[in-house]
């Protein structure tokens, strides 16, 4: 009977988070109508943030128990909701519909985040991320929000979403919207997250394996949500933007608040994360840069790719989880026998966007 009561949670959280997600991104559109800011910017800030408040919710109460297992979640929730949303949520959005990405995504956000997760990785590499630590991820959220803003109109892309007078709205009206979404958003995923780790934990499921897999989806679906209907209304700047800023933040805003209020104990990093799940998230934003440059366009083969590879990941926890030696000897091939062909096919998708531009130039 319990897990009956698990289920109807699932259920209930999906369906708030999809009303939640068409209503914030309404929301969002009318607010870059008003502001006369592009939507690439809002999908980088004000959508990312919104989405990420239930990744901060969950981190944060983990944190505040002050218990090595609170610490695992709260660490592994980060990491894994930053893998989810790359392989995933893109993945997923472009399979609705190609997403088109602009160019100062390759050439500012995502080498960027690159820079942010290789950075969080070195000084969670101790074992513990300090409170200094999240002071500098907090400060790095001021300095790239500041940075946002300031070049928010700079070398616009003459090729930019089209917005319809459809999605205008009056202030009171799109803030309303963006306050109702957000609040579904945050009320869905809590009922998401709260049924599946019940019923995991009814399983004998680690604390580390539950943030890194159910609760990292469960707080990842707003953005899941948002950047499919996103997709499927054709504001890929939203899609992709949430994706990126929400990964940003997550790593800067949540674990820095996470390092912080850990004060003097610091905020305990699992060891086994370090060594695989930390180079996983940073190995999926640098396979973002040749995926977004390769065309400037995330095709739906590339959207499956994306998908495909969170399904070998999500095969290796649960190896990992009950089998440990089947889970060495798939890690293995994964690196003999799949990872040379992921690397194949961006090479040879290069060398075809390649082709196709120097017969335009003719």
């Amino acid at each position: 009977m319990p897990y009956v009561w698990n289920v109807l949670e699932i259920l209930g959280g999906i369906l708030l988070l999809f009303g939640g997600g068409e209503l914030f991104v309404a929301g969002s559109i009318a607010i870059s109508l008003l502001l006369g800011i592009p939507q690439i910017v809002i999908g980088l800030t004000v959508v990312s943030l919104g989405t990420s408040a239930p990744e901060l919710f969950v981190s944060l109460l983990s944190t505040i128990q002050g218990t090595a297992g609170g610490d695992a979640i709260a660490v592994s929730n980060v990491v894994g909701s930053n893998i989810f949303n790359v392989l995933v949520v893109l993945g997923a959005s472009a399979l609705v519909m190609p997403l088109r990405v602009k160019s100062r995504l390759v050439r500012r956000d995502v080498p960027l985040l690159l820079g942010v997760s290789m950075a969080t990785w070195g000084m969670a590499s101790g074992g513990r991320l300090t409170w200094v630590a999240g002071l500098a991820l907090l400060t790095g959220t001021v300095i790239n929000v500041i940075w946002e803003m300031r070049t928010a109109k700079e070398e616009p892309d003459a090729d930019g979403d089209e917005l319809d007078a459809a999605d205008a709205a009056p202030t009171p009206v799109a803030l309303a919207k963006l306050a109702a979404g957000l609040g579904l958003l945050v009320v869905g995923s809590q009922l998401l997250v709260k049924g599946a780790t019940a019923a995991a934990l009814g399983l004998g499921v680690s604390e580390t394996v539950i943030g890194l897999t159910i609760v990292s989806a469960g707080t990842s679906m707003p953005e899941l949500v948002t950047s499919l209907v996103a997709a499927y209304r054709g504001k890929a700047d939203i899609a992709i933007g949430n994706v990126v800023g929400s990964n940003l933040l997550n790593q800067l805003v949540i674990l820095g608040l996470c390092g912080v209020v850990s004060g003097g104990r610091g905020l305990g990093v699992d060891p086994v994360m370090l060594i695989r799940d930390f180079p996983v998230m940073v190995a999926t934003t640098l396979a973002c840069l040749p995926i977004f440059w390769t065309g400037g366009v995330i095709n739906r083969l590339e959207g499956g790719l994306l998908m495909a590879l969170y399904g070998l990941y999500l095969v290796d926890q649960v190896l990992s989880n009950s089998l440990p030696a089947s889970a060495d000897e798939f890690r293995l091939v994964v690196l003999v026998g799949i990872l040379p062909l992921l690397l194949v096919f961006l090479a040879w998708s290069s060398l075809q966007w390649r082709r196709v531009r120097r017969i335009a130039e003719i």
